[in-house]
């Protein structure tokens, strides 16, 4: 029996990239801190999702979870004004066991509050400044908290593999 030949496809998916474009409502600096603020967690054993929607309804710039389920958010500020227009950081400290601010060397530890960490970084690498403090968030939110970072990544990496298939589920 002769086997069957099939025919070549042709995929869409070869010619996508690995990474999603930028949805472009950050700027190039935020976008420089973000990767280089993931390979500080990367190297500290989290992993992390960018742009996570919480249950508040707002959205975390990088939320980070390690084998121990700890989870962690990162807000980044590309500027002193960036900083001074943010009122809803607070929100964010309900849904993690730590939070930080990751920004250039460019700006001042002192404008940021002072019961947060601090991680300066560029888009190569970055550096835990400021350790923040430990407030463990209930079971139930860390439940639901590691749910949505699952879910978020497997839908992610599911539109990479058929992005047609997955284009009326844009988060």
């Amino acid at each position: 029996m002769e086997s069957a030949k099939l025919p070549l496809m042709d995929s869409t998916a070869r010619n996508i990239a690995l990474v999603p474009p930028p949805d472009r409502r950050q700027s190039e600096t935020a976008l420089a801190i973000a990767r280089g603020t993931a390979r500080l967690l990367r190297s500290l054993g989290f992993t992390c999702i960018s742009e996570l929607p919480l249950p508040s309804g707002r959205r975390a710039d990088l939320v980070a979870l390690n084998e121990r389920g700890e989870i962690w958010i990162v807000e980044i500020k590309s500027s002193v004004e960036d900083l001074r227009a943010d009122q809803k950081w607070h929100e964010y400290r309900a849904h993690c066991d730590r939070l930080f601010f990751a920004f250039t060397q460019d700006l001042p530890c002192e404008i940021f509050p002072q019961d947060t960490g601090l991680i300066i970084a560029d888009a190569y690498g970055a550096h835990m400044q400021c350790e923040a403090p430990e407030h463990k968030i209930a079971a139930a939110t860390r439940k639901q908290m590691t749910v949505r970072f699952a879910m978020a990544a497997a839908l992610r990496i599911n539109r990479l593999v058929d992005p047609q298939g997955h284009a009326d589920f844009w988060e």
